[in-house]
């Protein structure tokens, strides 16, 4: 018979198999840390998993980023493929589409102790059915018509190749579930239906194949969301019929907006959609989507763009797509140390107010016990505090480091664009107030805006900045030009020091009198790093031709009202 895993000398082996139908949620994430997690702190094993058998939807490409994700996250497993090629461990494939005579003959075990069928009814019949119990407001559960064809004629009739599926003979009894994280549950008879373990195209269903790999590959502890948990029922009784040893299960509840709905990548398309509809934007902005596609997605509000033309039409609106798979929080700049830290905490508690910790920290420490029952809330002003947070604790040359490997990998041409004097300068003086890697990328686009293309929008800071105040900004600015001509050499010490001086004499010692016009006349706003670092960045020819053209624009804009 088999027995409970649970036993305090079972080696503790842990697996994450997620589906490659797309990237990496954060709650994926979640899980696969906490598997982690406990296998390292036991001296366990970590196993990774591919579950790939719903052909539609897998991709090898999905296969690959999760596991860059996961590696990313610095969760090394120790079975499964290996991102370099080939796999480790001895119980592979680790590739479900590539187990199939393993389940197999599995399936045969079952078929031949009749505790299996093969069913032969049609899409069309299934329906009518669920339509039936849909119209009489109960539950459909499949009434076993394929088991009315004689077992010898069923055999026959799949053996000449007529279309079919294979469904478990569910025993009738209730089923308890006990879990490590929810305590203990059951399924009253009946709940269970004889449902399909081997679809059509011959490819077995989830819960098939998860029973068997996790049997073949000594998964003794099982982690997922609580939306499994009532797989589990489905999962014990194949178990028992086909001579397994139960694993521990633990559910791990769901991770929510602070709204309380579920984290989705729908809710990237609700972001540009409200920006969409708020600005009645009716056409895509250029070289952006195909208008037929927008037109379509705009004009049905259940259709979703695809991630490629979501994401090239929010950098074309400006609009900050809400991180929600892994790939989402590594491009928006945050470490991944941040992110497992973060992630810990939604879900489970190391006790004594601690919040923050390493994965170090983590293997040592996590307990099943500290896990909370009820949904956590993703909190992103907390996690882009936690960033900052790390950020400034790290070395000015670590902080170098992490950004130029990040600018390698999402921002080659701003890179590219920038000597290295230019770059470490920009980097120095953004470190004290950056929240994330990407942020410096993205505020600092005044640095690669063509000198003849920069425009000063006259916003309020703008409008005070320059025209209030006697004398005003805007005659300051004709006043410093000649200063900023023979400043030498124009590096940030000596601007600072010929400003300084400067400010002393015509603004009474107000250098900010000074410093803002000079913002907004290089850089088209009002912020942007200290105000000598972003004079040097630019350097001399650029800054006067940018403060020329400011000039003319700003006194033609001054004299029309």
């Amino acid at each position: 018979m088999p027995t409970p895993t649970d036993q305090p000398d079972h080696p503790v082996v842990t697996r994450f198999a997620p589906s490659p139908t797309g990237d990496l949620h954060v709650g994926g994430a979640r899980t696969a840390l906490f598997c982690w997690a406990y296998a390292r702190g036991r001296e366990g094993a970590f196993v990774l998993r591919i579950e790939d058998t719903d052909r539609k939807r897998s991709s090898a490409g999905a296969a690959r980023e999760a596991m860059r994700d996961l590696a990313w996250l610095g969760l090394d497993w120790d079975q499964g493929p290996d991102p370099a090629g080939g796999e480790r461990g001895d119980h592979g494939p680790y590739f479900q589409s590539e187990r199939l005579p393993i389940y197999e003959t599995h399936l045969e075990r079952l078929l031949e102790a009749d505790r299996a069928y093969h069913a032969f009814d049609t899409a069309e019949e299934l329906d009518a059915k669920r339509a039936a119990a849909r119209a009489q407001k109960v539950a459909y559960r499949y009434d076993r018509a394929g088991l009315e064809v004689p077992r010898a004629e069923r055999l026959a009739r799949a053996a000449a190749g007529e279309p079919h599926v294979i469904r478990f003979r569910t025993p009738d009894r209730p089923v308890v579930i006990t879990d490590a994280v929810l305590g203990e549950a059951t399924l009253p008879a009946g709940e269970v239906d004889d449902f399909i373990i081997r679809k059509a195209d011959g490819f077995p269903t989830y819960h098939f194949a998860v029973v068997v790999d996790d049997a073949l590959m000594g998964c003794s502890w099982v982690f997922r969301a609580q939306e499994h948990f009532n797989n589990t029922a489905k999962h014990l009784l194949l178990q028992e019929a086909l001579g397994f040893d139960h694993p521990t299960y633990a559910h791990f509840p769901l991770i929510m907006n602070p709204d309380g709905s579920k984290m989705s990548k729908r809710d990237k398309d609700k972001a540009v959609r409200a920006e969409v509809r708020q600005r009645g934007i009716e056409a895509p902005p250029p070289d952006s989507i195909d208008p037929g596609t927008f037109s379509a997605w705009l004009s049905d509000k259940k259709a979703q763009l695809d991630h490629d033309d979501l994401v090239r039409l929010a950098a074309a609106l400006d609009v900050q797509l809400p991180e929600i798979n892994v790939r989402d929080f590594r491009r928006s700049g945050y470490l991944p140390e941040v992110l497992c830290n973060f992630l810990a905490l939604n879900g489970w508690s190391p006790g004594d107010d601690l919040e923050k910790f390493d994965n170090a920290f983590l293997a040592r420490s996590f307990e099943l016990g500290r896990v909370q029952k009820t949904a956590a809330r993703f909190d992103r002003d907390k996690l882009l505090a936690f960033n900052l947070d790390a950020i400034q604790a790290m070395s000015p040359e670590a902080f170098l480091d992490r950004v130029r490997a990040h600018g390698e990998r999402y921002h080659p041409d701003f890179l590219a664009r920038l000597g290295d004097r230019q770059f470490e300068l920009l980097v120095e003086s953004s470190r004290e107030r950056s929240k994330t890697l990407d942020e410096l990328f993205r505020t600092n686009h005044w640095l690669l805006e063509d000198d003849e293309r920069l425009a000063w929008p006259v916003t309020k800071p703008v409008r005070k900045a320059m025209f209030k105040g006697e004398p005003t900004g805007l005659s300051l600015l004709a006043e410093v030009r000649a200063l900023l001509e023979g400043t030498e050499p124009f590096e940030s010490g000596h601007l600072e020091t010929a400003l300084g001086a400067w400010a002393a004499e015509h603004c009474e010692g107000n250098l900010g009198r000074i410093a803002q016009p000079l913002r907004i006349a290089v850089t088209g706003g009002p912020v942007s790093p200290p105000i000598f670092d972003t004079l040097e960045m630019l350097g001399r020819e650029r800054v006067l031709r940018r403060l020329d053209r400011c000039l003319e624009s700003l006194s033609a804009t001054e004299e029309a009202g």
